[in-house]
């Protein structure tokens, strides 16, 4: 492992239909919404482990007692955690903070970008570990794919209108006012809309 004092942080749900992928129902249904996230769970967890950067921790909801949980625990050697209460701001900001009590510095990911790849993560680790205090991979939506950091900034998460364009925007905004330093990967793109899975399709 190149990194053995970080950590790589999967925040992810279980793919139970009707739960996830919801903008993807009215097109895919259901079932193939939740077919559809759990390949983008697998693949994503399979690039963490053949990059093997680091240790690969995975922050289930709602349990890490599902059995789709214990399964990618087993194929990844992956450790589970189960997510903190609250909205998304609130869950990534309680793994990192817990995260940090151990490991150096930490990337969270999602599984939501398929154009995420280990190429991303090598960059983002090495920001990390020559100094940056941040690092974020912006979406195309006004999100980010990936944030990164050395200490546990906890307003970057308070107060954020999630799952909108403003989200960036505002974490960048408040990275700055903090003067604190910020690494920026490529800009990539999520897969959450029907156009986002027509893209994705032509690529696959």
């Amino acid at each position: 492992m190149n990194y053995p004092r970080a950590r790589l942080l999967l925040l992810t749900k279980a793919p139970d239909p009707g739960l996830v992928k919801t903008r993807l129902i009215p097109l895919l249904g259901e079932a193939r919404a939740a077919g559809l996230y759990s390949q983008l769970v697998h693949d994503c967890l399979g690039m963490c482990s053949r990059a093997a950067l680091c240790p690969v921790d995975i922050w289930c909801s709602p349990s890490s007692d599902h059995p789709f949980f214990q399964q990618c625990k087993v194929r990844y050697q992956a450790t589970l955690h189960t997510q903190a209460p609250g909205d998304l701001g609130q869950r990534m900001s309680e793994a990192i903070r817990t995260t940090l009590e151990e490991a150096d510095y930490v990337v969270v990911i999602g599984a939501d970008c398929p154009a995420l790849g280990p190429a991303d993560l090598v960059a983002a680790f090495n920001a990390l570990d020559t100094g940056s205090d941040v690092v974020i991979g912006p979406a195309e939506d006004g999100g980010y794919y990936l944030i990164g950091m050395r200490h546990h900034h906890a307003s970057l998460f308070t107060d954020i209108p999630w799952s909108t364009p403003a989200v960036l925007a505002i974490t960048e905004g408040r990275i700055q006012r903090q003067n604190l330093s910020l690494h920026t990967l490529p800009l990539r793109k999520d897969l959450d809309t029907p156009e986002d899975y027509a893209v994705y399709r032509e690529g696959n």
